[in-house]
């Protein structure tokens, strides 16, 4: 799995020019699903989104994590970070897991995280979304669960 996890004042996520999904103070986290992703993976991102310390402390530190802050999670799905853009000028998706499993362990990934106390917000699986967000720093990191096992 990978995902960008983005410290945010705000997020929202509009389909069809609808808000389905908005937070206050959190995370916003892309989350893309790979061909060789399975639960474990699911269990490494719970624990690290949730336990990051990436918030700021009295001192101005990174050393808060979204639960000690009470913070809001915004989780979308989002295969392009599995896009291979070495070669050519149009990024190749062999890596993505097909949507079914995707969809199955994007599942797993946000109830384990809810699981930890934290209010989870969603866009829609495979669908076009517009997402907004306000970046608090601005703190962006990537994770990627392939390369830790």
């Amino acid at each position: 799995m990978r995902a960008v996890i983005q410290r945010v004042l705000r997020a929202k996520v509009e389909v069809e020019g609808r808000v389905i999904s908005e937070i206050g103070k959190g995370l916003l986290v892309y989350l893309s699903i790979g061909k060789e992703d399975e639960q474990k993976d699911a269990e490494f991102m719970a624990e690290k989104i949730s336990g990051l310390r990436i918030f700021s402390d009295d001192a101005g530190k990174m050393n808060r994590s979204i639960q000690d802050v009470c913070g809001e999670l915004l989780l979308v799905s989002n295969f392009t970070l599995h896009g291979d853009c070495r070669k050519g000028r149009r990024p190749g998706f062999d890596a993505a897991a097909e949507p079914r499993i995707a969809r199955s362990l994007y599942d797993k990934a946000a109830q384990l995280i809810a699981g930890r106390g934290i209010r989870v917000a969603e866009g829609i699986f495979a669908s076009y979304m517009r997402v907004t967000s306000v970046n608090d720093g601005p703190v962006t990191f990537l994770l990627d669960s392939s390369r830790l096992f």
